[in-house]
């Protein structure tokens, strides 16, 4: 693996509708040192007739690790559903399984600050030594930054940190700007992307989102300027993922989904931040 930050496929990069040992080879093939995977993925890999020890052997046949866990949701209601508890439950599995110690987590639901600070701090006493990174994203309950470090900051739980996503931060309509000590403190990991000039209409962006983005450094937000924001802060992600949902790549395939994001990003990483690059 890279020095200090695993270059990693996300695991909507390469869908859902593909095996476990098929997405470990294309992302092995790609270039990719590690994989995401979320709840469900992991499932299906389960569903597939695999134990944990089955999935652990492929990662070793192929000399990967999983280096990402996601995704945590609705953990701000008062009456969370048995589905999610049980996928928080699997999430913290997956952690202890693959040796991941933090979490990726977002909240579609608004709140105020003070009720989503008090309900992260109460994830996070439940996620115990593991850190819960929350993910902001324009169309959600925390839609930006600042929101985002409102909560951790109001939650005083010190497992509480923040994912930076490029096309997020770009949607939300923030500049890239200079982070202050505190802020790069509390950044757990960074997803990269790119996105185009014009988004989507607001009550469709998360469509966007999730069938539409461009990887990094082929649209013209600046995947650039994200990735120098971060390295001029200081900040050392536990993981450099590449998410890049999106239909049009994916149908050309597992293999060259996997091929292409990678290059795209270890092109823009070579150029502005070396030291992350593979």
């Amino acid at each position: 693996m890279s020095k200090e930050f695993p270059i990693t496929v996300s695991s909507w990069t390469l869908g859902d509708q593909c095996k476990f040992e098929d997405r470990v080879k294309a992302s092995k093939e790609g270039g990719y040192e590690g994989i995401g995977l979320r709840a469900e993925t992991y499932v299906d890999a389960l569903n597939e007739g695999l134990t944990d020890q089955d999935i652990l052997d492929i990662l070793a046949k192929y000399d990967i690790k999983v280096t990402e866990v996601e995704y945590i949701v609705q953990w701000a209601e008062e009456h969370r559903s048995y589905e999610q508890k049980y996928k928080e439950q699997m999430c913290f599995h997956m952690c202890d399984l693959f040796d991941v110690n933090h979490i990726n987590c977002g909240l579609m639901e608004d709140y105020s600050v003070e009720h989503t600070a008090k309900k992260l701090a109460e994830l996070c006493q439940r996620a115990g030594d593991r850190i819960i990174g929350v993910e902001p994203m324009p169309y959600s309950g925390i839609p930006d930054f600042e929101k985002a470090l409102a909560v951790v900051k109001t939650s005083g739980a010190d497992n509480a940190k923040i994912i930076l996503d490029t096309w997020h931060w770009v949607r939300a309509d923030q500049a890239y700007r200079e982070l202050t000590p505190e802020e790069a403190d509390l950044i757990i990991s960074i997803q990269v992307n790119d996105a185009y000039d014009r988004p989507y209409a607001k009550s469709i962006l998360r469509d966007e989102s999730m069938h539409d983005r461009l990887a990094p450094g082929t649209g013209v937000k600046d995947t650039a300027g994200f990735v120098k924001m971060i390295k001029d802060a200081g900040i050392k992600p536990k993981v450099i993922g590449v998410e890049v949902i999106s239909d049009e790549i994916l149908g050309r395939g597992l293999a060259e989904a996997a091929k292409y994001t990678f290059e795209t990003t270890q092109k823009v990483l070579s150029e502005n931040w070396p030291e992350a690059a593979k």
